[in-house]
């Protein structure tokens, strides 16, 4: 990795624009096949007008997953530069673990690609700023995995929202509650000798294998952030599109390994960050899944629940419906499906149209901010205050 350099990638790329036919079919390069990489493979390979051409991952297994869901035709390589490299790529959904997140958009920025990139969008907030910056000053769509920018229900939310129908908001409490970690560290199926640790390594500082980062990265501060990073940045964002809300002023967090003493990152987390007339608070366990993910506002004149099933506005002063603790609802509407499908298709048709995209990387970098000043706090163990707009 070290002998070659973005600018020196940059250098040899061939840059180009394009003009879009009708026709023309928009070539897919996937990188990172685990679950999510191959659930978003599938749902790219789903879409008209789109080949999957290429798919990486350092663990030979999942490359061979892969290419048996994109096809015959869809070629296999462990480095993502061999990818970059390839012209008939168009675009690059990237699903690996946080601490590459920066540096292969970077790559690909440099190498005249569009780029689908999953949440947190940074691992930390200097390299946040460095794909902010270097974002705003190329020509490529970068679409974030924030999908509820794009789920139907969460669309008509904020229009009701801007409507004005909850009045002044004052409190968000926000949580999500899983339960995939246990007490036990899990046992890791993994042949070693098909695994480039090296590679997947990369940004990150060296290390011995262990199969328990590798299989749990998103609970070891080297790759990931725990819930801050990995959950409630959907919540922050989603409260940042919703409310038109900037940058907390200050943040806290309390937390523990209270379930898996294995990990590093606190399994079980309560964070709160102070905006402008708004407190928003994160519970999270991974004790008890019951509830899953939620959004609650309390605003002057009604309350809403939020969600990806749906969401529901129940009025202030009004009394509550019988045999329940809540009135008959002002709105409410479920969820037809998972919003990551309308997500694509707004990423597919930017690639076409070269608009801005509904999860913008400014907005993206935004919350991954929040959630890394969360996670400052909890590691500093005392509020952590910030000045800045950004």
């Amino acid at each position: 990795m070290s002998e070659w350099t973005r600018r020196a990638f940059m250098a040899t790329a061939m840059s180009y624009r394009r003009l879009w036919g009708a026709n023309e079919r928009i070539g897919i390069g996937i990188l990172g096949c685990g679950g999510r990489g191959q659930y978003l493979l599938q749902l790219f390979a789903a879409e008209p007008g789109v080949e999957i051409r290429m798919v990486c991952d350092v663990y030979a297994p999942r490359r061979l997953q892969a290419r048996q869901l994109a096809g015959a035709s869809c070629e296999e390589v462990a480095d993502y530069r061999k990818v970059l490299e390839r012209r008939d790529i168009d675009a690059v959904v990237i699903a690996t673990p946080d601490h590459w997140h920066v540096r292969m958009t970077l790559d690909a920025i440099a190498a005249d690609k569009d780029v689908y990139v999953e949440k947190p969008v940074s691992h930390d907030i200097a390299e946040g700023e460095a794909l902010r910056r270097e974002a705003a000053q190329s020509q490529r769509v970068i679409q974030a995995g924030y999908q509820q920018r794009s789920w139907p229900h969460f669309l008509r939310a904020r229009e009701a929202i801007a409507s004005g129908i909850l009045g002044q908001v004052s409190l968000a409490l926000t949580s999500w509650y899983q339960n995939y970690l246990k007490a036990q560290p899990p046992r890791v199926e993994l042949d070693v000798t098909q695994l480039d640790w090296q590679q997947w390594l990369g940004p990150a500082p060296a290390q011995p294998f262990d199969p328990l980062k590798y299989a749990q990265w998103r609970w070891f501060w080297d790759f990931g952030g725990g819930h801050l990073t990995d959950l409630f940045s959907h919540w922050c964002d989603t409260l940042h599109w919703l409310l038109d809300l900037e940058f907390p002023t200050r943040a806290q967090a309390a937390g523990a390994q209270c379930v898996a003493r294995y990990v590093e990152c606190p399994d079980t987390i309560n964070a709160s960050w102070e905006y402008a007339g708004l407190l928003v608070v994160y519970n999270g366990t991974m004790h008890c899944r019951l509830e899953g993910g939620n959004i609650v506002l309390r605003g002057e004149r009604a309350m809403m629940r939020l969600n990806r099933d749906g969401f529901a506005i129940y009025p202030e002063g009004v009394l509550p419906a019988e045999n329940t603790s809540l009135p008959q609802p002002l709105l409410e509407e479920r969820s037809s499906g998972d919003g990551t499908v309308a997500h694509i298709r707004n990423f597919l048709e930017c690639i076409r149209s070269r608009k801005q995209p509904n999860s913008r990387v400014e907005d993206a970098v935004r919350a991954a901010h929040v959630a890394h000043l969360g996670n400052l706090a909890y590691r500093l163990g005392r509020p952590v205050e910030w000045g800045g707009t950004r």
